[in-house]
């Protein structure tokens, strides 16, 4: 279709769409109005994308918020099918946090729903859709529905110049065979007796063949791709922390930046207690890092992913310094791989009250060509809720993860952060998150306090994964 039509419809679907939301924001006490609807978003000049946005934008609007003062979100779904906003990574209750396997209602088609909660814990967090996607590309994160959310905690002294927040979102999904995701971005070796149980897995399928994933035409940081759009400007001298948000369906990113290091000083808006320099960023799917950089290599540089591919379709910003001009720069970084334990202090963590195990096993092309997974033997059902656990209040909880597939899986537990107790092989204590990689055909533990009552969902943020079986139910006795 031709750019000046498009844009023109974009217009309109603009003023249409958006004018009504800022007159009901208007007359109403909301803190804040979202309104989801289809609408344009131009990557480049000739790559511009239709696909159902947050207020007509993609990544949408920053919403800031403080520390325990409750606020209230006007939502409105000018779709044609049921919607559900999900506050990632915030402790609230179950039925605003966005989940229908929690009880959260469903927004309507054309319909509205507010919300009111009181935003905790302070940091960088995300709100986006939860609802399912199975076959269907136009739905779930395979959208542009997601946004970044800034809890302001109530002593907040800072320690930059300013910040700057970076989302990273491919965009025209299409279903490939199979396809292997990078493996090169966490430590640890395979252990056999996993591999083992994944081989015999694979020797159980009715298909041999890869089952289905998802790969990516167009790549973009903050809804352009690189070469479009507006640099990153930045004076020598400054120290700029970047939020970074991966807000894939599927895909685990990168982020480098030449000539410069990463000060990590929060994982998923927690504060790490060790602060330390890496010269890249790994991040599995809703993976967030704040990180602190020193300007002081003045010039015109490409900040993004390693990937050669990705980053010629758009994985990649330029960030120029004031007073340089000229094309984007790129030095390729050497290998790195992500070490969440780095962040950690050495040594165990508390012992816990009790320990639930969970084993991983993929199922090649089980279910009309797409893979299944299961835990402990049982996919994920909606009519059941199960796998299920149940948790008492006020206990402390080690989750023991064996993966016996060679997939690298971002697992997510909801209304709760979790600490890293056990990774890549090695003890760790400290590291606070809602969403860790773990490897394939590793293991990983955390432990996490049920101090939340009511339903939480736990699963794998890889939209086919979560789809097909990978995830499970916490319910409290």
């Amino acid at each position: 279709m031709h750019r000046r039509w498009l844009l023109k419809q974009a217009g309109a679907v603009a003023l249409t769409g958006g004018l009504p939301a800022l007159a009901r924001a208007a007359d109403s006490d909301a803190d804040h109005t979202l309104r989801i609807a289809t609408g344009l978003v131009e990557l480049a000049p000739d790559h511009i994308v239709s696909t159902t946005l947050y207020n007509g934008q993609f990544p949408g609007p920053l919403l800031r918020m403080r520390q325990g003062q409750r606020v209230t979100v006007d939502i409105h779904n000018d779709t044609d099918t049921p919607e559900l906003v999900h506050w990632h990574g915030q402790t609230i209750p179950a039925e605003v946090d966005g989940a229908s396997e929690e009880g959260s209602p469903f927004i309507p088609p054309h319909g509205t729903r507010r919300v009111s909660f009181e935003p905790k814990p302070a940091g960088f967090r995300f709100y986006h859709t939860h609802v399912p996607a199975y076959g269907d590309l136009n739905r779930g994160s395979y959208t542009g529905l997601a946004g970044p959310v800034y809890i302001e905690p109530a002593d907040n002294p800072g320690s930059h110049d300013r910040e700057v927040f970076v989302v990273l979102k491919e965009f025209a999904p299409v279903f490939s065979r199979g396809g292997d995701m990078a493996s090169d971005a966490l430590p640890g070796t395979a252990l056999p007796a996993l591999q083992r149980i994944g081989r015999a897995a694979d020797a159980e399928a009715l298909e041999k063949t890869k089952g289905f994933e998802v790969s990516y035409d167009l790549f973009s940081i903050n809804g352009r791709m690189l070469g479009h759009g507006e640099p990153i400007r930045v004076k020598p001298g400054e120290r700029v922390l970047f939020h970074v948000l991966n807000a894939s369906a599927t895909e685990i990113r990168s982020l480098a930046l030449p000539g410069h290091v990463f000060r990590v000083i929060a994982l998923d808006g927690n504060p790490v207690p060790v602060q330390a320099e890496v010269p890249v960023l790994w991040l599995g799917t809703a993976e967030r890092v704040s990180a602190l950089v020193e300007m002081n290599r003045p010039g015109v540089w490409i900040m993004g992913d390693l990937a050669g591919d990705d980053r010629g379709r758009g994985m990649g910003i330029a960030v120029e310094y004031a007073g340089r001009g000229g094309k984007p720069e790129w030095r390729q970084p050497g290998p790195f791989r992500w070490d969440y334990a780095r962040f950690g202090r050495p040594g165990t963590a508390a012992v816990p009250d009790e320990t639930i195990e969970m084993i991983i096993v993929k199922h090649n092309a089980a279910l009309n060509g797409f893979n299944r997974w299961t835990i402990n033997g049982e996919a994920f059902s909606m009519a059941s809720m199960k796998p299920g656990f149940t948790l008492h209040e006020g206990r402390r909880y080690r989750v023991k993860l064996r993966n016996a597939s060679d997939d690298i899986h971002p697992v997510h537990l909801h209304r709760h952060s979790f600490e890293l107790t056990h990774i890549g092989g090695k003890a760790t204590s400290g590291v606070v998150k809602d969403v860790a990689m773990l490897g394939g055909f590793q293991e990983l533990a955390f432990d996490f306090v049920a101090d939340n009552p009511g339903p939480s969902l736990f699963h794998c943020h890889q939209q086919l994964h979560m789809d097909f079986g990978f995830m499970a139910m916490f319910n409290y006795g």
